[in-house]
């Protein structure tokens, strides 16, 4: 791989360039504080999200801010399937009651889909076990906020640390044994025009400064700015990921 200056200028300035947009399609199950909330971060990723909610006023309160909504019970498998779960990478069962989170999780689980199932803080850790094996994803929201149930629906390899602007984010990326540049030193990563790599980590050891002549081993992080028409060709490089998001931890 012939390498690519990195990007000098100011993060949020970048030079134009056709590519193939990382999209995806959540359903997202709650149209609560939560479910609102990690919603609108998917959408500021440019992923399309359907949310599905079954009282009338939050409901309508989803239409007001844009979402497409179906209107039912998020644990059957008919509104699951008008939501588009069968063509969906991820579902968050988000709502507040844990039994109707649980069963729209399994619903996806037929559909191949990756789960992430809301758990309220007040329940004991038994409980926890009791549904974790069940799912993807197991999150506490109140402890984490709506980014870490975004991380978590995204899934693989990929965590999103911060949105810097619009149309710009800061994701870090893990090498896995699939991906295309293991075995490659960082001065031979080539990186889209409007990306940049800013820090590299070993597998055991913290994020620092990358240095040209250093292999990209399994397990090796890499955090990088991109804006977001450029994340998927990001990711097809780094993680060599280009359909529904894998199973596991970020």
């Amino acid at each position: 791989m012939q390498s690519e200056p990195l990007y000098p200028a100011a993060v949020h300035t970048f030079i134009p360039r056709v590519v193939i947009r990382w999209h995806m399609r959540f359903v997202i199950v709650g149209a609560g504080r939560v479910g609102l909330r990690t919603a609108r971060a998917l959408r500021e990723s440019g992923h399309d999200v359907v949310v599905v909610e079954r009282d009338e006023q939050k409901a309508e309160r989803a239409r007001t801010a844009d979402f497409e909504v179906i209107e039912g019970d998020g644990s059957l498998e008919s509104t699951l399937l008008e939501a588009g779960v069968d063509e969906a990478d991820a579902l968050g069962a988000l709502t507040g009651d844990l039994n109707t989170n649980f069963v729209a999780c399994l619903v996806a689980n037929h559909y191949d889909c990756r789960t992430v199932l809301r758990i309220d803080e007040d329940y004991r850790e038994e409980i926890y076990r009791k549904y974790a094996d069940g799912v993807d994803e197991v999150i506490y929201p109140e402890r984490l906020g709506a980014i870490a149930a975004k991380n978590a629906l995204l899934g693989g390899n990929i965590r999103a640390i911060a949105d810097i602007a619009h149309d710009v984010q800061l994701v870090e990326f893990t090498i896995t044994d699939a991906s295309p540049v293991r075995g490659y030193s960082i001065s031979e990563l080539e990186l889209p025009a409007n990306s940049r790599l800013l820090a590299f980590g070993k597998d055991d050891e913290a994020l620092d400064i990358p240095t040209d002549d250093v292999s990209l081993e399994h397990g090796d992080r890499l955090v990088i700015v991109a804006g977001f028409d450029a994340l998927g060709d990001v990711r097809s490089i780094v993680v060599g990921e280009t359909g529904r998001a894998a199973v596991g931890g970020a």
